[in-house]
C-alpha cells in the first residue's frame, strides 16, 4: 500500500506548511508518467561521465531502474523536478546494494524521490560538504522487515545539511547520520520507519523543526561500540514528536530492534544532548527514554571495547511540552512496570531512565540527567538492581549550560550548480 498521500495530508502542520506545499504533486495523488527509455539512458550516462561542476537535471517522470546507481565525481548537483514528480524506482532491482551511492564530496541532491530500493535508498559515504534538500525516500509497501535499512544515509561525512526531506518505511532509520561531524537536520518528516531520525556516533548535530510520527522511535541519539568515532553534542529542539507507536519491524539482532514501540526521543550511551522546546506527545512507552548500552539487549559479535563509554552523561531536558504517552508500553517488562507502579489505567512518566550511571565518573563529568521541565517526572527504572525497585526520582532538578549550535557551512554551494 502507498500510504504517503494520506500521511502527507495529516502532517502538513504549521512547522512544515511551506515544505508540504512544495512537495504536493500537481493533482495530489497521481504518479508521474513513466520516463522514456531515452531519458533513463541519459540519466545513466550523466552519472557515469559526471565531472566537477556538472548539474544533472532529471526531468519529471517515473524512472524504473533495475540496478544501483553510483556517483564518484566530486562537485556534482543532482536535481529533479520535485519529490513527487521525479521518482527513481528500484522496485525491480536485481543488482546492487543501494539505490544511489555517492562517494564524491561537494555534493547536492534535491527535488526527487528514491523508492523501493533493495538496500539503503541514498547512501553518501566518506565525503565532506553535502546538501540534501526536498528528497523523499520511501518503501511504498509500508513497514516491512524486508525493506532497505536506511533511507537518507550520510555516513563518515562532515558538513551535512538535510532540509525539507521525507523518509518513509525504512527497516532501520529513515534519516540516519552516522560517524559524522557538523550536521543539521531540519524541516523534514520521518514516519513509518523503525527509527525516524537517528544521530549516531556523531559530533555537533542540530535536529530541529522536524516531524517524527508513526515510527517505532521518533528521534534517536545513539553511541554504538566498536566504531572509530564517538558521538556527543547534539541538540534536539522545536520538533513535533508524536504517536511513534508502530510495532518494531527491525531485523533481529540490529540495534534498533531493541527500541520499544512507543518511544518518542531515545538517548542511548551518548553524552551532551540537549532536548528542548519540542512538542512530544502520545508515545505509548515514554515520551523520552534515557538509557545505557546495558539495558538495550543488543550485543555485538566482537564484544565491547574497553574504551567504549556505555553511560549517558550531560543529558539536559527543558522547556518541552508533553502530552499523553506512557499508557501502553511496547515490551512485556515495561507493561508490567507500568501496572506495578501506576495501575492498569495509569501511565509511565514522560521521562524514563534505566538508572545506569558511571560508578567512577571522571572529575568534572556532568550529571547523567538534568531536567527543568515541570510538571514532567522522571522514573528511575533501577536497571543496576535488575529493575527491582523502580521509583520516581527527584535527583535531576538541575540545569546544564546550553550547547553550542551546530554550524554547517554552505558557502561552497555557490560554485556547485546553485
Amino acid at each position: 500500500m502507498n500510504i504517503r498521500p494520506v500521511k502527507a495530508a495529516l502532517l502538513c502542520g504549521t512547522l512544515l506548511l511551506a515544505a508540504c506545499n512544495q512537495q504536493a504533486p500537481k493533482d495530489g495523488t497521481k504518479s508521474p508518467a513513466p520516463a522514456t527509455a531515452e531519458a533513463t539512458e541519459k540519466l545513466l550516462e550523466q552519472l557515469v561521465t559526471a565531472k566537477p561542476g556538472d548539474v544533472i537535471e532529471i526531468p519529471e517522470g517515473f524512472y524504473s531502474l533495475d540496478r544501483s546507481l553510483s556517483l564518484s565525481s566530486p562537485g556534482v548537483t543532482i536535481r529533479g523536478a520535485g519529490m513527487d514528480r521525479t521518482v527513481l524506482s528500484f522496485k525491480g532491482q536485481i543488482a546492487g546494494a543501494e539505490g544511489l551511492l555517492v562517494t564524491g564530496g561537494n555534493f547536492i541532491i534535491e527535488d526527487l524521490a528514491i523508492e523501493d530500493s533493495k538496500g539503503d535508498a541514498l547512501k553518501i559515504n566518506g565525503v565532506e560538504n553535502v546538501i540534501i534538500r526536498r528528497v523523499r525516500t520511501e518503501w511504498t509497501n509500508g513497514p516491512d522487515t524486508k525493506n532497505g535499512a536506511y533511507g537518507i544515509y550520510p555516513v563518515q561525512t562532515k558538513n551535512v545539511l538535510i532540509d525539507g526531506s521525507v523518509a518513509i518505511g525504512a527497516s532501520d532509520a529513515g534519516i540516519y547520520v552516522g560517524q559524522s561531524r557538523d550536521v543539521v537536520v531540519k524541516n523534514s518528516r520521518a514516519e513509518y520507519n523503525v527509527a525516524g531520525i537517528e544521530i549516531e556516533n556523531t559530533v555537533n548535530a542540530d535536529v530541529f523543526d522536524n516531524v517524527a510520527t508513526n515510527n517505532t522511535g521518533g528521534i534517536l541519539v545513539f553511541n554504538m561500540p566498536n566504531l572509530p568515532a564517538v558521538g556527543h553534542t547534539t541538540r534536539v529542539f522545536k520538533n513535533r514528536i508524536f504517536a511513534n507507536n508502530t510495532g518494531n519491524f527491525g531485523a533481529k539482532g540490529t540495534a534498533v530492534a531493541s527500541v520499544p514501540a512507543g518511544s518518542g526521543v531515545v538517548i542511548n550511551s551518548n553524552d551532551l544532548v540537549e532536548i528542548f522546546d519540542n512538542d512530544i506527545a502520545d508515545n505509548s512507552t515514554a515520551n523520552i527514554i534515557i538509557s545505557s548500552y546495558f539495558s538495550t539487549g543488543y550485543m555485538t559479535k566482537e564484544g565491547v571495547a574497553d574504551s567504549f563509554d556505555p553511560w549517558p552523561q550531560g543529558i539536559h531536558v527543558h522547556g518541552n511540552r508533553f502530552k499523553g504517552g506512557g499508557d501502553s508500553p511496547g515490551t512485556v517488562e515495561l507493561k508490567a512496570l507500568k501496572t506495578l507502579k501506576f495501575g492498569l489505567n495509569g501511565r509511565l512518566p514522560d521521562i524514563l531512565w534505566d538508572g545506569f550511571a558511571n560508578p567512577k565518573p571522571a572529575k568534572g563529568t556532568p550529571a547523567v540527567l538534568c531536567v527543568n521541565n515541570a510538571p514532567a517526572e522522571v522514573l528511575n527504572a533501577d536497571g543496576p538492581n535488575k529493575f527491582k525497585n523502580p521509583a520516581i526520582s527527584t535527583a535531576h532538578a538541575c540545569t546544564l549550560p546550553p550547547l553550542p549550535a551546530a554550524v554547517v557551512d554552505t558557502s561552497w554551494a555557490s560554485t556547485a550548480g546553485q
